[in-house]
């Protein structure tokens, strides 16, 4: 793959056309162009698509009190206020006013555990369904999607990252092949993918490695294989000349779109990667950092839900207009909560004890609610705890994967897709993936 960084090319940068470009990387002995997708595949629409997988990772670990399950004017509230939802009898923080309309298009989870309270940690177990282990590193949900899922005809990687992320994602022992490509600045030009040389200058260093890849090939093959270096410079080439690169443009959405999803690099993930997803990516990540809100909490997450509130709500409003939704499992959620006490910077500390998530999209019974936690704070569990694992196990059978299935690994040892079971109040019986 091309460098994985967001510096924009020079203003002058020639374009390269793909027919030449690609004629001179066939001197390298490489056979890699993928078709375009199909009229008919970019065509259709709803429950007929094959299923791909949008997290939207809150990263610092959110406060449930501050965000999907307030307890105002208790003694544990805080400021934080509640409204009314489209779901009857159900509130959430005042500062979501937006995503409070659309909360009907979602299940809510007030009651998720884990037995990690570290953000690295937490991350691995919430992407992944694991505990982290010395002797393996577990794939994580997107990667397993990425792997587990149909994408004939996609040119675009097939699991993408969009937004900073201290902890990224990993394709574990399914292999480099399902890390994400990573996008750090969404929505902006460059991503170190259109040529900074004319054709023909390109197409002789195309030439020049030719012949460096054959020479070091002779008597190497063992080599060749383990670094991946010929696989790495076909997939490279296709992506930088391929027309499905379009959707990582926003300069063919309207100002009207742009501005639902917000002037902000979140933003602008989130309209990138609905964009991902129609272009038949598989799995999309877009992480909004800054919930570790041990001080200033309250005024942190109204922060934050400036930014967060109105890009879910046009992406989740975006996705069913575009009858995507019914193909694409929507998931909303941190490494674990907050606690209910408040501390003395009047913030909260990390709280894997009782934490929220959204869950929507396909293969989700949507419009319920599942656990509570204490208003009072006095019970350390929620009543009706779901595990982490089985959430991912829920989310893998949302999008028509087996949990249980084995992965042989390249160490031949056999490992489940997930440790947990999924949940089926949380899975539509009606829908098939």
């Amino acid at each position: 793959m091309p460098a994985r960084a967001s510096d924009p090319p020079p203003r002058d940068a020639p374009s390269i056309a793909r027919r030449p470009l690609l004629a001179a990387a066939a001197g390298l002995g490489l056979s890699f162009a993928l078709p375009a997708l199909s009229a008919r595949a970019a065509r259709r629409r709803g429950a007929e698509r094959p299923r791909s997988l949008l997290a939207i990772w809150l990263a610092g670990g959110p406060s449930q009190l501050e965000t999907f399950d307030p307890h105002p004017g208790g003694p544990i509230g805080g400021p934080t206020r509640a409204i009314d939802t489209t779901m009857q009898g159900v509130r959430i923080a005042a500062d979501y006013p937006r995503v409070a309309e659309r909360l009907h298009r979602f299940a809510v989870v007030r009651s998720l555990v884990s037995k990690e309270g570290d953000h690295e940690r937490g991350q691995y177990a919430v992407k992944t369904g694991y505990r982290p282990d010395p002797t393996a590193v577990h794939p994580a949900l997107g990667a397993i999607a990425a792997h587990e899922l149909p994408a004939a005809g996609l040119e675009l990687p097939r699991f993408i990252a969009l937004g900073g992320g201290e902890f990224p994602s990993r394709g574990g022992y399914l292999g480099p092949d399902y890390d994400p490509y990573r996008v750090f600045a969404p929505g902006e030009k460059g991503q170190n993918l259109v040529p900074r040389v004319t054709a023909a200058r390109q197409s002789r260093r195309l030439d020049a490695l030719g012949v460096l890849t054959r020479s070091f090939a002779t008597g190497r093959a063992e080599a060749v294989r383990r670094t991946r270096h010929e696989q790495t410079v076909a997939e490279a080439l296709t992506l930088m000349t391929s027309e499905q690169l379009s959707a990582f443009d926003l300069d063919g959405e309207s100002a009207a779109t742009r501005a639902a999803y917000g002037d902000t690099g979140f933003g602008r993930g989130c309209l990138v990667a609905r964009r991902l997803v129609e272009v038949g990516v598989r799995s999309v990540e877009v992480t909004l950092p800054g919930f570790d809100t041990h001080a200033a909490n309250f005024t942190g997450h109204a922060s934050q839900a400036a930014v967060l509130d109105p890009a879910l709500a046009a992406l989740v409003d975006d996705l069913g207009d575009r009858d995507l939704l019914e193909s694409t499992v929507v998931l909303v959620m941190g490494e674990f909560g907050r606690t209910p006490t408040i501390n003395r910077l009047d913030g909260r500390d990390h709280w894997p004890h009782g934490f929220s998530c959204l869950l929507g999209g396909a293969g989700i019974a949507a419009g319920r609610v599942i656990g509570s936690t204490d208003p009072d704070g006095r019970a350390r569990l929620p009543a009706d705890p779901i595990a982490v694992a089985d959430l991912t196990a829920t989310v893998l059978a949302a999008l028509g994967i087996d949990a249980s299935r084995e992965v042989t690994t390249a160490a031949g040892r056999p490992m489940k897709l997930s440790s947990g079971i999924p949940v089926p109040r949380l899975l539509d019986p009606d829908s098939s993936g």
